[in-house]
């Protein structure tokens, strides 16, 4: 029997196309257009509407790349429009390049009293209007499309600069157009059936049901009186929409959500515009859908709301008090997790929780991070003490090798701490509700069987305007669908509540987890990285020095300069800003931004010091680290002046600089060839090799430029053995290298009685598509390396055993990394590097060699065509460490350099504490302005501790807090010794391993 099945799918595909989707628009007529162009950068509303428009029309060029221009659309509704079963609408194309959502001209639309309408996107272009004359101004953005060449090629387009001054688009259509609900309804009816059947094996009765339905529609529907027809055309298919899902359905909560990057293939300028557009959408489909609510994370995007469109922010408010506009996340923005340091990571959540919570009265429960590039181990213990309880990401289903066992789970985190967290099994983040998106929630989900429920986020990002009316009418089909999962709109916090109650017993992913793609982030775009970390230490310095300052009557602290500072600093940690995988128009205005960051700290921490010093004209060494550093103790002062290097020494050919603990030997070449532990003996370097060793490698990932790091980078390398110069300058052994259009600079310093060997490497970067790493091979066998992330470390294997080994090739570390054996270990620290690999080979002689390799500097061509390139000085320590506590020390003394200033004497920490695995990692004052202390510490070793904590003023009382400086529920349990306090005792703290204490203190 002849199989009509295809001809018929053709049919109803065809007919729905060309016949249906054309009839939803009965009627259009043009609106009058006259326009301006904004001369530069985009201006307020109240500006716009008072300069001089001149005439414009469908069919004419507006506005350069990056561009705005203002449209005024005005018209009369003709005579007999409107009515029941129609739409009134201003449908317009700016000139969409594509029919995507994002990425292209966006429009918002205003009343001529300055309120807003709602947005114009791709596949968002339509406006209720009427009754009345049509009376409406637009604000068209013309961004480019920099990702049109989808990252391959580099553009010119991602810099205001170089984007050129032609014209980029042409007005296609300003319309008033008369939908016709009926036909629209029908077109729905079509999408969600086909869909569904399309999902469906061909071997099911149902999906043969729906495809005879959807021939009888074609059947009853006239393709030449479509809109007299539609309503028999949808009671054919009534029936098939009304047949119940399975009992056994999966269940999709839908929460509406629009995935906003806060910076990436445009600025931070066009993220403001994007957010007002798109949450306009959102207000609107709220107007139109009583069940829809819409959930949005990012703090700052609620800030600029505030701030640029106060009265859309207050209609977003009104909308969050009612429940349906719902804040999640409870982050300043959704951040990298990989590269903030511990207090930033903290602070996310203290700045972000802490404006929820002013504006709206409301604090979110979960952590919400859909497309971050993996997420460090610390993340459960961090959330867990900002009071989230649960966690969601998307981002691990782009895994390259390995799929994530679960969809609803336990995480935990280093320290023991453990988080709810769901990845949604649609693998999407941008979903539309179709039939594959919820086939495929179905199919994915991990935990059939135990639990069958899965959260779905729909709506367009980045630009696309959010959740739609197809969605809401997709949503409406499906609530009750045979052959589709059961699909409920509701909020982030109803998926959780019913997949606990559900799923009561979930599995234990522990430790990180490791995106195995964009292994890149970790070190492109160097300048931002390195303008991260230092603004990180800046921020620890100020708020040390001001606390200790204000708290001895010294002087004031300056909330606002450091409120300001650390909102810039939490903005630029996004997780496409901070990874380096933005346009240049963002990185040039990060390294803007970081430069201003130090400027105002400069003053903060020097005017707080010379408090503290007092006056007199002897030198006085300031030491913010929680280590002793050049004769100054943890976050003190010592009289007097850092100690000095050792001079190079001429050895045979090569240099030597010995200090009597450590002794380095250079070639003639100027490669460290010997490093070595006076007492011991022992050797770090490996024998016959060479280490600071710089090497360059092709770096032309397989698709994403600047994400991406592939393995196969491994396969071509050069090492540059050979040097140019090789000097004694004073106390420091200087090496000149070059390669190709690039020079090289190495400067190595030993210090008087430090086991640390330091290495500046200077680098003028003229490469394209290379890395660069720094090379160090040592006489270690381990089979683990220990690498700093927030509030401790984690271990990885130097091995590759397995696919899951094999696919963490290059991984982030903090300030530090430890490789080590019984008795004996070595570290490298870094002062803005985060790539790293760390593998194992075998010597000659069969020995054991652990390669630490720190990643410098890239060159991808895309977003940015010239990233990386110029001048850049990055800081290296080598050491002997036993244990990881060396590590850590030098670490801390290696990114919190000593500051000397001339004062009167000594100054005495304000903290200290006895035990050298207690770290104080911030010393600062409280949020709510009321004086008190707060004193953030962990535990550094990876075990139990118990350490006495010691306060130098008088203090009235003392108490654990969150990481938002709240009470807990039983503030008796977590008072500290208050009465040892008031006595000037100390008091003791017991620490789980790597457990985060934050303590709040009240001066006496």
């Amino acid at each position: 029997m002849h199989d009509t099945t295809p001809q018929i799918e053709m049919r109803v595909e065809r007919f729905v196309r060309e016949r249906v989707a054309p009839a939803v628009e009965r009627r259009h007529v043009a609106l009058d257009v006259t326009a301006w162009e904004v001369p530069d950068e985009p201006v307020p509303f109240a500006e716009a509407v008072a300069q001089d428009f001149t005439a414009f029309k469908p069919g004419m060029a507006w506005s350069r790349p990056w561009g705005t221009t203002w449209f005024h659309v005005t018209g009369e509704i003709p005579e007999g429009w409107g009515g029941a079963d129609v739409a009134l609408e201003l449908v317009v194309d700016l000139g969409f390049s594509a029919r995507q959502p994002g990425f292209q001209a966006e429009g918002l639309i205003y009343r001529p009293d300055g309120t807003i309408v709602k947005g114009l996107e791709p596949l968002n272009n339509a406006v209720p209007v009427g009754p009345g004359p049509v009376d409406l101004y637009i604000e068209a953005a013309s961004n480019p499309d920099v990702g049109g060449h989808y990252f391959y090629l580099p553009t010119p387009l991602g810099d205001k600069a170089t984007a050129g001054a032609e014209p980029i688009y042409t007005l296609r259509r300003v319309d008033l157009v008369e939908r016709d609900l009926t036909v629209y309804g029908l077109l729905q009816d079509c999408w969600t059936l086909v869909g569904l059947m399309e999902q469906l094996e061909a071997s099911l009765p149902r999906r043969a049901e729906i495809l005879r339905a959807l021939e009888r529609m074609c059947d009853v529907v006239d393709p030449d009186r479509v809109a007299e027809t539609a309503a028999a055309g949808r009671e054919a298919l009534a029936g098939v929409l009304a047949s119940p899902a399975y009992a056994s359905a999966h269940q999709v909560i839908a929460v509406g959500h629009a995935h906003i990057d806060s910076a990436w293939l445009w600025p931070t300028r066009e993220t403001i515009r994007k957010c007002a557009r798109t949450f306009s959408n959102v207000l609107a489909l709220m107007d139109e859908y009583p069940d829809f609510v819409f959930a949005c994370s990012s703090a700052q995007q609620y800030a600029w709301m505030k701030e640029h469109y106060p009265e859309l922010f207050e209609r977003i408010r009104r909308r969050v008090a009612d429940g349906r506009f719902v804040p999640v996340g409870g982050m300043w923005v959704e951040s990298d997790t990989n590269m903030p340091g511990g207090e930033a990571l903290a602070r996310q959540f203290v700045y972000g929780k802490g404006f929820f919570l002013r504006e709206f009265g409301y604090e979110p429960g979960d952590v919400w991070l859909p497309d971050s590039f993996g997420y460090t181990a610390a993340l459960p213990q961090i959330a867990r003490a900002a009071g989230a309880r649960a966690f969601l990401t998307q981002k691990i289903s782009w895994n390259e090798s390995n799929r994530m066992p679960h969809h609803t789970f336990w995480w935990e985190g280093i320290d023991g701490s453990r988080i709810f967290t769901h990845f949604p099994p649609a693998d999407t983040y941008n979903s539309d509700l179709s039939g594959a998106d919820l086939a495929r929630a179905q199919r994915q989900y991990a935990e059939k069987g135990v639990s069958n429920v899965s959260l779905t986020p729909f709506g367009f990002g980045d630009g696309g305007g959010g959740p739609t009316r197809e969605m809401m009418e997709a949503a409406a089909r499906t609530r009750s669908l045979e052959g589709s999962p059961r699909v409920e709109v509701g909020t982030p916090e109803r998926f959780f509540e019913l997949a606990r109650t559900t799923h009561p017993a979930p599995a234990t992913w522990s430790g990180e987890m490791y995106l195995e793609l964009h292994r890149g982030t970790y070190t492109s775009q160097a300048n931002t990285k390195q303008g991260n970390r230092r603004s990180e230490h800046l921020l620890r310095e100020a708020e040390l020095w001001s606390a200790t300052a204000a708290w001895r009557g010294r002087a004031d602290y300056p909330y606002e300069t450091l409120d300001d500072a650390w909102r810039t600093v939490l903005l630029q940690q996004f997780h496409d800003i901070l990874p380096g995988s933005s346009i240049a128009w963002v990185h040039q205005e990060a390294e803007r931004n970081y430069a201003a960051v130090a400027s105002a700290l400069a003053p903060v921490i020097d005017e707080a010091q010379r408090a503290l010093a007092g006056p007199g004209s002897a030198p006085v060494v300031f030491n913010a680290a929680p280590v002793a550093a050049a004769g100054a103790p943890a976050l003190g002062a010592v009289a007097g002046s850092p100690p000095a290097g050792v001079a190079p020494v001429a050895a045979g050919t090569g240099w030597v600089l010995d200090n009597g603990v450590v002794r380095a030997v250079f070639d003639a070449a100027g490669l460290l060839v010997s490093f070595a532990e006076t007492a011991s003996g022992r050797e770090l370097v490996a024998a016959g090799e060479a280490a600071a060793l710089l090497q360059v490698f092709r770096d032309t990932p397989n698709q994403w430029d600047a994400w991406d790091i592939d393995a196969h980078y491994r396969h071509t390398v050069t090492e540059l053995r050979e040097a140019d110069a090789v000097e004694a300058t004073g106390d420091a052994l200087v090496v000149r290298r070059s390669f190709h259009r690039s020079t090289f600079t190495q400067t190595f310093r030993l210090v008087e009685a430090s086991p640390e060997l330091e290495i500046e490497t200077r680098v003028d970067w003229h490469e394209r598509e290379k890395l660069l790493k720094l090379a160090f091979p040592l006489a270690v066998h381990a089979d683990r390396a220990s690498s700093e992330v927030q509030f401790g470390h984690v271990q990885r294997p130097t091995h590759a055993n397995t696919s899951w080994d094999m696919a963490r090739f290059e991984t982030a570390a903090h300030r530090w990394v430890h490789v080590g054996e019984p008795g004996f270990g070595v570290a490298v620290a870094n002062d803005s590097t985060y790539g790293h690999d760390i593998t194992r080979r075998w010597a000659a002689d069969g020995s054991t060699v652990t390669l630490v390799r720190e990643s410098l500097l890239r060159a991808p061509r895309f977003p940015d065509p010239h990233a990386d390139q110029g001048e850049h000085v990055l800081r290296t320590a080598l050491r002997p460490a036993p244990t990881v506590l060396e590590a850590l020390d030098t670490g801390y003394r290696l990114n919190l350099p000593v500051r000397a200033v001339t004062g009167g004497g000594p100054v005495a920490p304000l903290v200290t504490v006895s035990s050298p695995a207690v770290v104080v990692e911030a010393v600062k004052l409280a949020e709510d302005r009321s004086g008190d202390l707060v004193v953030r510490l962990y535990e550094a070793r990876g075990g139990r501790a118990r350490a006495r904590v010691e306060v130098s003023e008088p203090v009235e009382r003392a108490w654990t807090t969150d990481l938002l400086e709240r009470d807990p529920a039983d503030l008796a349990d977590a008072a500290v010794q208050a009465s040892a306090w008031a006595t000037g005792e100390p008091i003791e703290i017991a620490f789980r391993p790597f457990e985060i204490v934050t303590l709040r203190l009240r001066r006496a």
